[in-house]
């Protein structure tokens, strides 16, 4: 029983090892700071932008009333949340994109051949 929780352990350390796991890991970590980060971003200085072009709007608070109503409510949709995530959306992948190619990171990665042919 020992020698095959042993065997276990050594086949799970051997996927680690193999499929990158700890290198994922700190990668999910950065990811999630830098998400962090952007948020703060777009939440401090984006957003006011907009909503002083737009009149002193607060963005995630603007919404289209479509006059439709149903057992009392009114159909509403919070179109400027919708748009608050397309800008956090746009705003972490410029970053990732940028900082990947500023720091050449997207030549890291190895080329795999494929029956002898470069990819």
């Amino acid at each position: 029983m020992a020698e095959k929780i042993t065997s276990q352990v050594g086949q799970f350390v051997d996927f680690v090892r193999e499929q990158g796991v700890v290198g994922l890991a700190v990668g999910l970590a950065v990811g999630v700071a830098a998400k962090e980060a952007i948020d703060a971003i777009v939440t401090g200085l984006i957003n006011p932008l907009v909503g002083f072009i737009l009149g002193g709007a607060n963005l995630t608070e603007l919404t289209w009333n479509t006059g439709l109503v149903r057992g009392g409510e009114e159909l509403v949709f919070a179109w400027g949340t919708a748009a608050n995530a397309m800008i956090t959306l746009i705003a972490v992948a410029a970053v990732v994109f940028f900082v990947i190619r500023s720091f050449g990171l997207d030549k890291l990665d190895k080329k795999k051949e494929r029956h002898g042919q470069s990819a």
